[in-house]
């Protein structure tokens, strides 16, 4: 049963990374080492991050709820075995579009 699971979730795991958008992040390294988003970059654009909403460990991400200085919500995830960043999820609070 354990091996149809770990397939199931591998499987999961691979079609949501075609999902996702990976990013770059700039981070500050708390007393215990452990880094926190402070600037998002997507593309030419910087995000500066204005609060850490929240911050949750799943087996193999570090997820971050994050609101930017654009007044924007984001869930950005870090897979630390691959150094990697993604986007998970992304709200805007502005309605006419601007940056």
């Amino acid at each position: 049963m354990r091996e149809w699971s770990d397939r199931r979730r591998l499987l999961h795991d691979a079609s949501m990374r075609e999902q996702l958008l990976e990013i770059r992040v700039e981070c500050y390294a708390g007393h215990r080492g452990e880094q926190t988003p402070r600037t998002l970059i997507l593309a030419d654009r910087l995000i500066a991050v204005g609060e850490v909403l929240d911050a949750w460990l799943a087996p193999d991400h570090r997820y971050f709820k994050l609101k930017g200085e654009d007044g924007d919500t984001y869930i950005v995830r870090h897979d630390e075995r691959h150094g990697l960043w993604e986007l998970t999820m992304f709200r805007t609070e502005r309605m006419d579009g601007s940056r």
